[in-house]
C-alpha cells in the first residue's frame, strides 16, 4: 500500500511538470523563427543570387542575371502626361494654302464660277470654262487673266507638283485647230500653264492634263450641266513620297 502511495505522488510531480516541455519547445520555435527573420533580413544580395542561380540550374529554368543594385535614391513619381499628337506641317501649309486661294478667288467663289476643295490628293481650284474662255476657243479672254494672276501669286511660293487638267462636255467638236474635245481640253489647260509660267510658277512643277468630255461632274442633258462640265481644274498635288520598288519580272516565258 505504501509502495503504490509513493508511485501515485511520483505520477502526480511529472504530470505537474510536464507543461514545461511544451512550452521549451514553444520557446524554441519562436527562437528559431526570429533567427530565420533576422538571417532573411541582412541576406547578402551576392549570396542570394547564387543561390537563385543554383535552383533555377537545378529545376532546369532559364537563368536570368540581374543587374547590380545601385544605392542612388527612388525617383519621385513623375506623372504620366498624354504623348502629343505629331504635327502634320505638310496638311497644315495644304490647309494655308487652301485659305490663301479662297481669299484671292473669293468674288468668284461666291459666284458659284470657282470651287477650291481640299482632300488627299491635294488642292483642286475648278474654275468654270466661260470664265476663261469664249466658246470653242482655248485663248484666254484679257479679264480672266486677272484671276489666274492672284492664283498664280499664291502657288509661286510654294513647291508642290501642279496639275492643270481640262474638261468639256459632250457636245461635239471639229474645227481646223481642235479636231475633238481632246485637243481642245488639251489647249484649254496649256494656255492656264503658259499663264502660271509667266507669273512665276516654276515651269518644271507643272503638268497638263485634257480629259475631253471624260469624266464629268454633272449630267449633259441641261445646259446648267454642260456649263459646270467645261472647267479647267488646278490641283496642287499633296507631297507624299513613297519608297520606289522595282517589281521583278516573275515566271518569265521562253525567249523567242
Amino acid at each position: 500500500m505504501r509502495r503504490r502511495r509513493k508511485y501515485l505522488d511520483q505520477r502526480q510531480s511529472d504530470s505537474h511538470e510536464r507543461w514545461l516541455v511544451s512550452y521549451a519547445d514553444f520557446i524554441t520555435l519562436l527562437f528559431a523563427f526570429f533567427v530565420v527573420m533576422y538571417a532573411l533580413s541582412s541576406v547578402s544580395e551576392g549570396k542570394y543570387r547564387v543561390l537563385s542561380d543554383s535552383l533555377g540550374s537545378a529545376f532546369g529554368a532559364k537563368v536570368v542575371t540581374l543587374p547590380p543594385a545601385t544605392t542612388q535614391p527612388i525617383p519621385e513619381a513623375i506623372p504620366l502626361r498624354r504623348p502629343a499628337r505629331p504635327v502634320e506641317p505638310q496638311r497644315e501649309q495644304m490647309r494655308g494654302m487652301a485659305q490663301d486661294l479662297f481669299k484671292a478667288l473669293g468674288a468668284l467663289v461666291r459666284e458659284g464660277q470657282v470651287r477650291v476643295t481640299q482632300s488627299n490628293r491635294g488642292i483642286s481650284v475648278e474654275i468654270n470654262a466661260s470664265v476663261l474662255f469664249d466658246s470653242g476657243q482655248a485663248l484666254l479672254r484679257v479679264d480672266s487673266g486677272r484671276a489666274l494672276q492672284e492664283v498664280a501669286k499664291v502657288l509661286a511660293g510654294t513647291t508642290q507638283g501642279i496639275q492643270v487638267e481640262g474638261y468639256t462636255d459632250d457636245a461635239p467638236i471639229s474645227t481646223a485647230q481642235f479636231p475633238s474635245n481632246w485637243e481642245l481640253s488639251a489647249a484649254r489647260a496649256s494656255s492656264v500653264v503658259r499663264l502660271l509660267i509667266d507669273n512665276g510658277v516654276a515651269e518644271q512643277r507643272l503638268s497638263v492634263i485634257g480629259y475631253g468630255p471624260n469624266r464629268s461632274v454633272a449630267a449633259n442633258d441641261t445646259p446648267e450641266g454642260r456649263a459646270r462640265n467645261r472647267r479647267v481644274t488646278i490641283t496642287i498635288l499633296a507631297e507624299t513620297p513613297g519608297k520606289v520598288v522595282e517589281i521583278p519580272l516573275t515566271n518569265p516565258g521562253p525567249a523567242k
